[in-house]
């Protein structure tokens, strides 16, 4: 997939992927978005062959196979072939969806994620992935053409990673592929001419700063 990238993960959140120190639910959002961005997955491919470098250099004086029987080698051999075995045969729930028309393919890293049904407000659609990660909750949003979200901020942080269309923002333009990671530190108003579908995870509700915040409550809920 030929696409251009322009917003990524900062390098250390790539380091805390590689070594497994993420929330199960952005590593998903990681694993995503490196399935899609040439430029990441070779800088993932980068770290995780420096981290093999340093365990392997770590552990090479404290492991010898020389004082090991056939059988140990053999009983090594068939563990890896059943690890394999069973990798292979992990569960496929949702591999795309349909939505206004259109059959979009989802990251291969939600392949045993179950899919909730979708639910609508307005020109909003989401569909809550189900799984468990503590307080933080991620879902797939649509936003249908000429839709937008009230202007607003996040009581925690919230990542987006944009799987088809487009959308814009007081910060930028964004297309498939970019992933961005707003906190409280942000105010904005995402909308779309064309329409947009996004992965998400939030770990809080979003505080809306314009209007009657109790008339846009159900909104913020709905979201989270």
């Amino acid at each position: 997939m030929n696409i251009m990238i322009n917003y990524h993960p900062h390098k250390p959140v790539l380091t805390s992927f590689v070594d497994g120190d993420l929330p199960a639910s952005i590593s998903i959002m990681i694993a995503s978005h490196v399935e899609l961005c040439a430029q990441c997955k070779t800088q993932v491919q980068l770290l995780t062959d420096q981290a093999a470098m340093v365990q392997f250099e770590s552990n090479a004086e404290d492991f010898d196979t020389s004082d090991m029987d056939l059988d140990a080698l053999a009983m090594i051999d068939t563990i890896t072939q059943i690890t394999a075995d069973n990798h292979d045969s992990l569960p496929q729930t949702v591999t795309e969806i349909a939505i206004a028309g259109q059959r979009i393919p989802l990251p291969r890293a939600l392949k045993s994620v179950a899919l909730k049904p979708w639910q609508g407000l307005g020109n909003l659609s989401r569909a809550r992935l189900d799984l468990q990660d503590d307080e933080r909750r991620m879902s797939l949003l649509y936003i249908a053409p000429g839709g937008s979200v009230p202007r607003h901020t996040h009581q925690g942080f919230e990542i987006t990673l944009l799987l088809q269309g487009s959308f814009e923002d007081e910060m930028g333009q964004y297309h498939t592929g970019d992933f961005i990671w707003l906190d409280g530190n942000h105010t904005h108003q995402p909308a779309t001419a064309d329409g947009c579908v996004c992965l998400t995870v939030s770990s809080d509700a979003i505080r809306f700063t314009q209007g009657m915040s109790q008339l846009l409550n159900p909104i913020g809920k709905f979201i989270y």
